[in-house]
C-alpha cells in the first residue's frame, strides 16, 4: 500500500502506516539504535539523542548533513528536520504489537521527491523484515516497482 499524499497547511503531507507485531520498545531501537539504524539505513547516525539533539546524515563524500531533533517523546516520537522538510517517527503500542506511522512534511515536491518517497517506504519493509528476522532479497527491485507508483501518485495531485 502506497504512502497518503495530502496538501499540508505549508506544502504537502507524506503518511505511511504499518501494523507490526512487535513490542514498542523494539520497534524504537530500531529507529534510535545506531547499530540496529545502520541496518536499514547506513547514511543516518544518531549523535545525539535527545530534543535539540542531533541525527547526522552521511553524504557519502566525507560529508555529514545535520539534522535536529525538534520532537522526542522516548518509545513514542521521534521527530526531525530534513532539509527543508520534516520527518516523524510515532509508535503507538497495540494489543498485537505495535503501529508504526512515518509522515513527512514536504515544503514543496521536487522530481527528487518519489526517489525519496519510495526510498522510506522501503526503509519501512526493511525494518518490519528485519524485526521478523527476515531480509528483502532486492531492496533496490522494490525501490524501483514502488518509485514507479510514486512517480504516478505525485503527478495525480491536483495542482494547487
Amino acid at each position: 500500500m502506497l504512502a497518503s499524499i495530502t496538501q499540508a497547511e505549508n506544502g504537502y503531507s507524506v503518511r505511511f502506516e504499518r501494523n507490526l507485531k512487535h513490542a514498542v520498545e523494539s520497534v524504537w531501537s530500531m529507529l534510535t539504535d545506531n547499530e540496529k539504524l545502520a541496518q536499514w539505513f547506513p547514511e543516518l547516525h544518531v549523535a545525539d539523542l535527545r530534543e535539540g539533539g542531533l541525527i547526522k546524515f552521511d553524504m557519502q563524500n566525507g560529508q555529514f548533513e545535520e539534522m535536529a531533533i525538534t520532537r522526542l517523546k522516548a518509545l513514542s516520537v521521534l521527530e526531525f528536520t530534513w532539509a527543508e522538510d520534516i520527518v516523524r517517527f510515532e509508535l503507538d503500542a497495540e494489543p498485537e504489537g505495535c503501529r508504526l506511522v512515518l509522515i513527512e512534511k514536504l515544503t514543496q515536491i521536487t522530481a527528487h521527491t518519489p526517489r525519496d518517497i519510495a526510498g522510506w517506504d522501503v526503509c519501512l519493509d526493511v525494518i518490519e523484515a528485519l524485526l521478523d528476522g527476515n531480509t528483502i532479497a532486492s531492496r533496490k527491485d522494490v525501490w524501483k516497482m514502488k518509485y514507479d507508483k510514486y512517480v504516478q501518485a505525485f503527478e495525480n495531485l491536483p495542482q494547487a
